[in-house]
């Protein structure tokens, strides 16, 4: 159960209701006209909007792992459900948003929360700033009041049909938008409590219903309003070929959820100060994305604004979700015939204005000025969701990212040469005539910097031997600094020591960290090498090389500091 459940009732009332009530209240008035939005501009009717509003901030709320999270329809969503409705329609959009679901909740349990994290920013906010040039492009017609328009998947041929049918403009429907628009951009200003969408909404509603009441489309004419009553509870046909059908589809809507979700969550802690469960996360959300087909509902997430809203506004518990939920509800059955009213002109700024708001334009702009090899991710992960789609720029940006990481990792592989200096520290060979001069011909010491893994590896073993210009007795190979070896270090590593005890070299390796020291036992390194030229530091290494080295060749040595050698100064 929840933490919230467990506060006792008396104290409920006492300490948090009025706290709850309130910004509960505040999100149920903002949610009510986004839901709407989102729904129409997903290619759904303004009421399956609405009933998702209702659900997903219900369980979520119950069920998911931020106190604060209100999850719903959001504008992250649009491209992807508008295409999935284009492609396969909308009874199939439910069942790949309740496959979605699914697949959410085995993320929960495999304990992907954490991972999720770790998508890189030029990629989140590449596909971000995609997504919302694809909002505020796709709102146009309805905020000129286009007509004829044909509505595709592509973003070129959608910015194509706009300009073969800008000449069906309605004057009235850009009158009614802009009156919107300009309400929904000054009331902030002066109105600061008043939600800014809300406020256009009905104050351009009521000018068109008033002044030209037959010459804009509306929620009414366009979808015969909204239902004054509760959804009726419908299991989806799912079949196998079905699955297999929108599998991806659904794979996209959960992990665009699961990123819009873990973000917002985030955003949550930092406002409050808590810590939310990532997997209880995304099992909540992914509990909610299977009930809500179930009564019509489109996808949901983590709505990052109204969860603000929701903090800002004073909550304490997770119930003034639930209150926001009650709200809505409540509102569409007594308002339903009102809202019909609402011209789609007046819906079309609400959602520019969330696209501006969610663009990161500033974050975009920011990563562009760096001009380092993270702006051409951000700008192929941008492109992509333009001209191609999200799943095909996620993949795309993640491997470009990886790759990015893969070689900066490798770059932090160093592999030196050192020989002890006057205060009996290892530092590096600086040139080849210090070398020459004071390093032990029969003992060479090798620092070895940075994990050990795949992209790296090569470049070890390359070091390593061409370093090599004579053949030592022992080499020691200091790893105090590798914190980790994969697979392909380890065989690497392997076939680097193999390689020079062929060559009768001894290998003495000292300092060595716990996971390559495992890794090492596992795969048998550890016995090859031999555990007895393992060592927990340097010294003692060296101390070991020196009981086994020729001491006839000690005593005729050149290369001493004096009559010191600067191996026995240790």
């Amino acid at each position: 159960m929840t933490r919230a459940i467990r506060i006792p009732l008396k104290r409920y009332f006492t300490r948090f209701f009025k706290k709850d009530l309130l910004a509960g209240l505040t999100v149920g008035v903002i949610s009510l006209p986004l839901a709407m939005a989102f729904a129409i501009a997903s290619g759904a009717n303004p009421e399956n909007g609405i009933y998702t509003t209702i659900i997903a901030a219900c369980l979520v709320a119950l069920f998911g792992g931020s106190k604060y999270q209100v999850a719903g329809p959001t504008g992250a969503f649009i491209p992807i459900l508008l295409s999935i409705v284009l492609t396969y329609g909308f009874e199939n959009l439910l069942i790949a948003g309740f496959l979605s679901g699914i697949i959410l909740i085995v993320m929960g349990l495999l304990d992907m929360g954490s991972l999720i994290k770790f998508i890189p920013r030029s990629v989140t906010i590449g596909f971000t700033a995609g997504i919302a040039v694809n909002i505020f492009t796709g709102q146009i017609p309805n905020f000129l009041g286009l007509t004829d328009l044909v509505r595709h998947e592509s973003f070129l041929l959608n910015m194509k049909e706009i300009i073969i049918h800008f000449n069906t403009l309605n004057p009235y429907s850009a009158l009614t938008a802009a009156i919107c628009l300009v309400v929904i951009l000054i009331t902030p200003r002066f109105l600061p409590k008043v939600p800014g969408s809300l406020a256009g909404l009905i104050l351009s509603t009521a000018i068109a219903s008033l002044c030209f009441p037959n010459d804009v489309v509306t929620i009414s004419s366009a979808f015969g309003g909204i239902p004054g009553d509760l959804p009726h509870m419908q299991f989806p046909e799912i079949t196998m070929d079905k699955v297999q059908l929108l599998f991806r589809p659904a794979l996209t809507i959960a992990i665009l959820g699961a990123i819009e979700s873990l973000l917002s969550a985030v955003v949550a802690d930092g406002l409050t100060g808590t810590h939310h469960n990532s997997n209880q996360e995304l099992m909540g959300q992914g509990i909610a994305n299977m009930v809500i087909p179930l009564f019509g509902g489109i996808p949901a997430t983590g709505a990052i604004a109204r969860t603000a809203t929701n903090i800002k506004s004073g909550a304490a518990t997770r119930y003034s979700i639930i209150i926001s939920a009650i709200f809505v509800l409540i509102t569409m059955l007594a308002l339903a015939p009102y809202a019909g009213l609402i011209p789609l002109a007046s819906m079309a700024p609400v959602l520019m204005v969330v696209a501006y708001n969610m663009s990161e334009y500033r974050a975009f702009i920011g990563i562009l000025k760096v001009r380092s090899l993270s702006a051409g991710v951000l700008l192929t992960t941008f492109f992509l969701t333009l001209l191609a789609d999200l799943t095909v720029a996620v993949e795309v940006g993640l491997l470009l990212a990886m790759m990015l990481f893969v070689k900066r990792m490798s770059e932090i592989m160093v592999v030196t040469q050192v020989l002890p200096d006057e205060e009996n520290n290892l530092t590096e060979v600086s040139d080849q005539n210090s070398l020459h001069t004071y390093d032990c011909s029969q003992i060479s010491i090798f620092s070895i910097e940075g994990p050990l893994f795949f992209g790296a590896a090569q470049m070890f073993s390359e070091s390593i031997m061409n370093t090599i210009h004579y053949d030592p007795k022992i080499i020691i190979l200091r790893m105090s600094k590798v914190p980790l070896i994969d697979i392909t270090g380890e065989n690497h590593l392997r076939t680097t020591v193999e390689h020079i005890q062929k060559r009768g070299i001894m290998v003495l390796m000292c300092c060595v960290n716990e996971q390559p020291e495992k890794k090492m036992k596992k795969t048998g390194l550890y016995d090859k090498v031999g555990k007895d030229h393992f060592f927990p530091h340097t010294s003692h290494a060296i101390a070991y090389a020196l009981e086994h080295v020729n001491q006839d060749h000690c005593h005729t040595c050149q290369k001493k500091n004096g009559n010191e050698c600067v191996l026995t100064r240790r």
